[in-house]
């Protein structure tokens, strides 16, 4: 039973992170649409759930709060109370409030709640509570009057009209219409009654044991529908009656629709009928009409909500709005039958089995080959086509869309522009590209760190955009796409831009360059990735401390990614970031440096070459390739990782060009493998901070194979050529 609970808590917790998150998309999306009733509905249904399902727990402080909430959001959808910046704010508190109970309660159950959340509760429901409500707004049934056959109205308020027209034969039947008027006085109070006799002919053709009357009553009284038309139940043969509830009701059957489950799709007739509002005999009297109508040639037959409204027994809302509730009921199923939950732990543990898969599968084909199996090639080669396709449709179940990651950012950046007096903008566009959900997690920080530095550093204030013959709102702009095999992740801001000026007397002063560097304008862009640099000549509670870019940019490539830093001085400052789809399974490139072998990611490989003086020439002096006239830093791969040496004869050496980002070079190794389905495997904490390799992979053979860090070692490449002294590999072996 204790597993059940612990399972219903997980699902209860992850459930209702959802939602929160979906409330504050939507209450940011209201700032610029305030007006849009669908999302104040799903704000409303938000929150409503949140309470329900904590009232089954028994988070009573949790309850409590979601109430107020709830009841406020009850007033924006009726129309009582406007959404305003304020109101948008408050809400967007309440949020982060519920999210603290959540976690509260989810943790300490019986504890009381500490003093400082009880008292951000009153904080936050005085702040609810604090704007000056109008009256209550009622819904118009035909123009606010329901007007009576023969003349009179009676006003529509917060009463029950009854309609009662009574047939021919109802006293000779021995009905009593004063009678039923009587009891039902002693249910309520009748506010009006309107008696007509539309009927009623003249003269000597009036006959005085017939009965003509019709009456309309004003009835208000607490009874349900259902009970009021209790009253009349003898008098249905010989009495036509109608019940329309009162306007006031209107608001209480919307909140029962919302309520109402989900999980499967109801008729018009039985979701009005469930919330109360209508009967089953008024359902049923609708639907005689309409069989009748199907019968005639004359016109389409209505549809049913429309003969509810004529008939006076609903209102015209209430039907529109159980209509539209039956249709997103109805586009929940659909889309929920595509899906199912699964823990995202067993998808981990499928990937591992998939590449332990991928693993045997490799071993197998070496087998093959080695014993000369030709009989087993064909088997061989349609059992790894299904791998592969195994693996991939894997992977895919872990894909998911980023636009969720930067939808929190609409968050961050109304925040933070309040805070800084600015005026931003956020832009998001390629939210449907998919990666890994592993990645997606990790990127997280280091994306809100970037996004927080370009509100910071790079927007100015509206005086000085102004000033400058800018607008005065900013853009910070987020966009996501493929590109060979990775993401493409783009953070760009139309601000003050990089001064380089600034970041190199910062770099000489921190004695991270000499005064006469020699620097491009990218390599002193990229110096803010250096510990401790910051050009901001105040720290605030934002940035400008120094901290925080170079964890970045580790966060990033050990996540095997690149980031790269563009700016334009006056225009704005784009930053790039490189990331691989997955972090488990690559397409990768087998090369063999002494008696050792790697994996290149087959992402990072531009071409293949043999030392062919014709085609290239290495300079060891300089430490360059030239390939076909175009200069490369290299390094060769043995001589790097300090291999031990092999005692066959010197073999023909390959260059293995490689990319990151906008930089090359070239990997010098003894053979090329060709290409491997890589498992990549962590090296642990024995090995982490060992330089050039990201990670191990086991190869057919149970040998291990290092997957090689490209990044870092076209940066090593780099700064070897760049040096004068001969090149140590000892530093990045230890």
């Amino acid at each position: 039973m204790s597993n059940e609970f612990d399972a219903a808590l997980t699902i209860f917790a992850q459930e209702t992170e959802q939602l929160l998150l979906d409330m504050e998309s939507a209450l940011l999306s209201l700032e610029s649409n305030p007006e849009d009733s669908e999302t104040i509905n799903s704000l409303f249904r938000a929150m409503h759930t949140i309470k329900g399902s904590s009232g089954l727990f028994g988070f009573n402080p949790i309850v409590a709060f979601t109430h107020e909430a709830e009841s406020v959001l009850d007033k924006v959808r009726n129309g009582e109370r406007s959404i305003d910046a304020d109101l948008i704010s408050v809400l967007l508190d309440s949020k982060d409030h519920t999210a603290r109970l959540i976690d509260h309660c989810l943790v300490n159950a019986d504890a009381p709640l500490p003093a400082d959340l009880a008292a951000a509760s009153d904080r936050l429901i005085k702040r609810l509570s604090g704007k000056q409500e109008t009256g209550m707004q009622a819904t118009p049934i035909d123009d606010g009057k329901l007007q009576a056959e023969g003349g009179g109205e009676i006003t529509v308020d917060d009463s029950w009209l009854i309609s009662l027209e009574f047939q021919a034969d109802a006293l000779r039947n021995g009905m009593d219409p004063l009678s039923f008027i009587r009891y039902l006085k002693t249910m309520g109070e009748i506010k009006e009654i309107l008696v007509t006799t539309p009927a009623m002919p003249s003269g000597e053709a009036m006959d005085p044991e017939s009965c003509y009357l019709h009456f309309k009553i004003a009835f208000k009284s607490d009874a349900s529908k259902q009970t009021i038309e209790g009253v009349f139940e003898f008098a249905a043969d010989d009495c036509a009656i109608k019940i329309l509830p009162p306007n006031a009701k209107v608001e209480e059957y919307m909140r029962l629709l919302d309520a109402q489950d989900e999980n499967h799709v109801h008729r018009l007739g039985e979701m009005l009928v469930q919330i109360g509002a209508l009967t089953r005999n008024d359902v049923e009297q609708a639907l005689k009409l309409q069989t009748a109508a199907e019968g005639t040639e004359e016109e389409a037959v209505k549809p049913l909500g429309e003969i509810l409204v004529e008939q006076h027994v609903v209102q015209q809302p209430l039907v529109e709005q159980a209509l539209k509730k039956q249709d997103q009921t109805k586009q929940k199923i659909a889309s929920e039958s595509n899906y199912i939950r699964v823990d995202a732990t067993k998808l981990g543990q499928l990937i591992n089995l998939v590449g332990e898969l991928v693993i045997s599968s490799a071993a197998m084909n070496l087998i093959v080959e080695r014993h000369g199996l030709s009989d087993a090639d064909d088997v061989a080669a349609s059992m790894n086509a299904l791998v592969g396709s195994i693996r991939d449709t894997a992977l895919e179940l872990r894909m998911v869309q980023i636009g969720e990651t930067f939808n929190r950012f609409r968050r961050v950046v109304r925040d933070v522009s309040a805070e800084l007096g600015k005026n931003i903008e956020l832009i998001i566009s390629g939210g449907e590209t998919e990666l890994d959900k592993t990645v997606v997690e990790k990127i997280n920080d280091p994306l809100t760190h970037l996004v927080r530095n370009s509100l910071d550093h790079g927007i100015e204030s509206p005086e000085q955009r102004l000033a400058a013959g800018k607008p005065a709102q900013g853009t910070v702009q987020l966009n996501a796409y493929h590109e060979s095999g990775h993401i493409v992740i783009q953070i760009a801001d139309d601000g003050a831009g990089l001064n380089s000026e600034k970041i190199v007397a910062k770099a000489i002063a921190n004695g991270l360059i000499k005064p006469d560097h020699g620097l491009s304008k990218q390599e002193i862009y990229n110096l803010i990735f250096a510990a401790g640099l910051s050009t901001k000549e105040q720290a605030t509670n934002l940035s400008g401390r120094g901290v925080g870019m170079d964890v970045v940019k580790k966060n990033i490539e050990a996540l095997r990614g690149t980031v790269a830093i563009d700016s334009i001085e006056g225009q704005g400052t784009t930053i790039t970031i490189h990331l691989p789809l997955t972090l488990a399974i690559i397409d990768g490139f087998m090369v063999g440096a002494e008696q050792d072998r790697y994996i290149i990611p087959l992402s990072m490989v531009d071409e293949c070459i043999e030392m062919d003086p014709k085609e290239c020439e290495i300079n060891e002096i300089e430490h360059y390739i030239n390939l076909r006239g175009q200069v490369l830093p290299y390094l060769r791969l043995g001589d790097y990782f300090n291999c031990r040496k092999s005692d066959e004869q010197k073999r023909r050496e390959s260059v293995v060009v490689v990319k990151a980002g906008q930089n090359k070079a070239g990997f010098v190794v003894d053979q090329l493998h060709g290409e491997h389905q890589t498992v990549i495997k962590p090296l642990g904490k024995m090995f982490e901070k060992l330089k050039g390799i990201t990670g191990a992979t086991v190869l057919g053979d149970g040998n291990v194979a290092l997957i090689l860090d490209v990044q870092g070692l076209i940066q090593a490449a780099m700064k070897k050529r760049s040096r004068t002294t001969p090149y140590l590999t000892s530093q990045h072996t230890q």
